[in-house]
């Protein structure tokens, strides 16, 4: 299979030409490996992951790294931590572009290190799973540009049940990978053996039980201390355990945002997965099939959508700006998007037929004093993008 090109890939390579060390951070099996190898075929390879290399690395880190003529990819860089403090060392007596490729799937681990040895030396992307449209092969949708303009349709013949219980794992799409199997499997990985380095957890059994009470809570407001009375584990525990699976790519916390209206507006954030394949099989969906008579289709929805807003900002080199917006009465907009000169609503709907009552939350919003002439859009399930009402409406397949 040709290898689908991704694209942060020429954000990855000009960065390279601009800093000594190029860090590239995300979930296990996003494609980093691929994608390093790929964009740079001249550089020397190492995983750390290799325990010959990974003694070598740590028991001699001078002769290590002097071993490399030219410039290298160093895989999995978290697992020799101390190895940092020597590459400051050589990039500091030579900091041209490129020298240093660093690529490791435990977040937490990969930019404690790199903050405290490389600081101001190190340029930092996150490499998320495929992306709707790096599957489609064609340019994302700017995040500039997500309510302004109607985009083109999108030549894709998927279902939409079927895309979300897939997901969009590189793996699963590369090799034809039933995703059931696959994601069953890449669960009992990340439990059995990240959570194990990055937490000593001796429940995983516990762990297990709290990753999958996410899931039931996703699209939801994050109840943490609630989740934690339903898990049996203490409050400080859960929101250790959370860190980890929001550091892991596993979950992303989207924040309310502070814009008020002289409203009094919750606090709390809302929990999301970051993969619909992941979160299927975390809620026991088991076939499309499933999913589409599923009572959290709606959620899952939301999660692809929230998912897909954030791989255009961090495959761009971009933090995302994206936001929620709830008062206490119970209005709300699914998302914001803080553009810094504009600040843009978009509604997630799942329904495959388009309803007036759908833009409900958008017109309450700009009621408050938003700009009524200003960027919004909506995200439905349905297969047609057109303009309603001052709002860009997206079918799915062309986000």
């Amino acid at each position: 299979m040709t290898m689908i090109r991704r694209t942060i890939q020429p954000v990855l390579e000009r960065l390279a030409g601009q800093y000594p060390v190029v860090t590239l951070t995300g979930p296990r099996q996003s494609g980093k490996t691929t994608l390093v190898r790929a964009a740079f075929p001249n550089h020397d390879y190492v995983s750390l992951e290799d325990p010959d290399q990974r003694e070598f690395a740590g028991t001699d880190p001078r002769g290590f790294l002097g071993q490399f003529a030219g410039n290298v990819v160093l895989d999995e860089a978290q697992r020799v931590p101390d190895l940092f403090s020597y590459i400051q060392t050589s990039v500091d007596r030579d900091d041209s572009g490129g020298r240093y490729i660093l690529s490791g799937s435990q977040n937490f681990l990969l930019m404690r290190t790199v903050s405290q040895s490389l600081a101001g030396r190190a340029a930092i992307l996150h490499l998320l799973p495929f992306s709707l449209c790096e599957l489609q092969a064609r340019s994302s949708v700017a995040p500039a540009q997500i309510g302004i303009r109607v985009p083109k349709p999108a030549a894709f013949g998927g279902r939409l049940a079927e895309v979300l219980f897939r997901g969009f794992y590189p793996r699963i799409h590369d090799k034809g990978l039933p995703p059931r199997r696959w994601l069953s499997d890449y669960y009992r990985t990340y439990v059995e053996r990240d959570v194990r380095e990055l937490l000593s957890v001796g429940d995983l059994e516990a762990f297990g039980r709290f990753i999958r009470l996410c899931g039931g809570r996703n699209g939801q407001l994050l109840n943490l201390s609630g989740l934690a009375n339903d898990c049996g584990v203490t409050h400080t525990t859960a929101r250790r355990w959370l860190s980890v699976l929001e550091a892991s790519f596993l979950v992303l916390l989207l924040r309310p945002h502070h814009r008020n209206f002289n409203k009094r507006l919750v606090r709390s954030p809302k929990l999301y997965f970051l993969d619909t394949g992941l979160l299927c099989y975390l809620l026991g969906i088991r076939s499309p099939e499933a999913l589409e008579a599923h009572a959290s289709r709606g959620a899952v929805f939301e999660s692809f959508v929230v998912s897909e807003l954030s791989k255009h900002y961090a495959h761009r080199g971009e933090e995302p700006r994206l936001f929620f917006w709830r008062d206490h009465t119970g209005h709300e907009v699914d998302l914001l998007i803080d553009r810094g000169d504009a600040i843009v609503p978009v509604e997630i709907k799942s329904g495959q037929t388009m309803a007036d009552d759908f833009l409900d939350g958008i017109r309450y919003y700009r009621q408050l004093g938003a700009d009524q002439s200003s960027p919004a859009a909506l995200v439905y399930g349905g297969d047609r993008s057109f303009r309603r009402s001052g709002v860009v409406v997206y079918s799915w397949a062309d986000l």
